[in-house]
């Protein structure tokens, strides 16, 4: 008799391959290392804000995603391909949006675009026509004649052309002024719920992470230190004052964990406190208060 139970049941339990894979990633710039053992994965439909001091190695990370950049340890996987050797097929579900423009400044808008969309066969010409229009973005000007502002959204353009399920945003918005950024985002956001694309979104600009990113992550020293629902880590984090037998009696009480602490000296520190979620906290003998967005990287990039 067959005792084993139906596939639909045997896998209902089965987790989604992760869109990227990251594990144990290492590379360093001469002496200087800049990823050390990084673990990371990305999951589908998934909006991750990537923050990190200047220089932390966020860009370095983006392009060691894509395979862009050799690595001395570890290993990658994008939709479970190396990421060294991926396929056309797996490439053509990637968008990517350098910090740094790469746009062929003597061609036009239009033959940049005629000639990338050779590439690919998912190409949506209409979406294309539209945020040429939407965002005055001269078609038949050389490149090198935009301003920066027109040649990021070109960029931005190019990158969601040919719908990717997997999308990655280095910078994406720093030439654009408020106005271009809110109809970037909103854009962004269509993309995700009518797709359900993975986006990772690296920039500096905390406001537009709060608008878009469902989940963010912190890289400090070499690794990912921190990555949770925005909402979650706001509701559920605090900050503390006092000395260390304090903050650590704060935390038995109230199940807490440390995120991370410093010192501010006469045997005083700084804590951020993660709490379970639901955790009432009330009145309590050491004073605590929530933190924003800025307060987090502050203390976690």
């Amino acid at each position: 008799m067959n005792t084993s139970p139906p596939a639909a049941v045997a896998n209902a339990h089965v987790a989604p391959r992760p869109t990227v894979d990251m594990r144990g990633l290492s590379l360093a710039y001469g002496k200087k290392p800049v990823l050390k053992g990084l673990d990371w994965q990305l999951h589908p439909g998934q909006v991750i804000g990537l923050l990190g001091r200047n220089g932390a190695g966020k860009t370095t990370l983006l392009e060691a995603m894509l395979g862009l950049r050799d690595l001395q340890g570890g290993s990658v996987e994008v939709f479970g391909e190396p990421g060294l050797q991926l396929s056309d097929a797996t490439r053509g579900r990637i968008g990517y949006v350098p910090q740094r423009s790469d746009l062929f400044e003597g061609f036009t808008a239009n033959e940049l675009l005629a000639y990338f969309r050779s590439f690919y066969p998912r190409w949506n010409t209409a979406k294309v026509d539209a945020l040429l229009s939407r965002w005055d973005i001269a078609r038949d000007q050389p490149i090198a004649r935009l301003s920066g502002g027109q040649q990021q959204r070109l960029s931005i353009i190019r990158a969601l052309a040919h719908e990717p399920d997997l999308l990655v945003l280095d910078e994406p918005v720093s030439s654009l002024d408020p106005a271009g950024r809110r109809e970037f985002l909103r854009e962004l956001v269509d993309q995700v719920l009518d797709r359900g694309t993975t986006v990772v979104l690296s920039t500096h600009i905390l406001s537009d992470l709060e608008r878009v990113a469902f989940n963010v992550a912190f890289l400090r020293d070499g690794r990912i230190a921190v990555q949770a629902p925005l909402d979650e880590l706001l509701d559920t984090t605090r900050q503390v004052t006092g000395t260390r037998q304090q903050v650590e009696a704060f935390c038995t009480r109230h199940h807490a964990r440390v995120l991370r602490r410093r010192a501010l000296g006469e045997s005083q520190e700084l804590a951020l406190l993660t709490l379970p979620p639901g955790a009432m906290v009330g009145e309590d003998a050491l004073a605590h208060e929530p933190v924003n967005l800025e307060a987090l990287f502050m203390e976690l990039a």
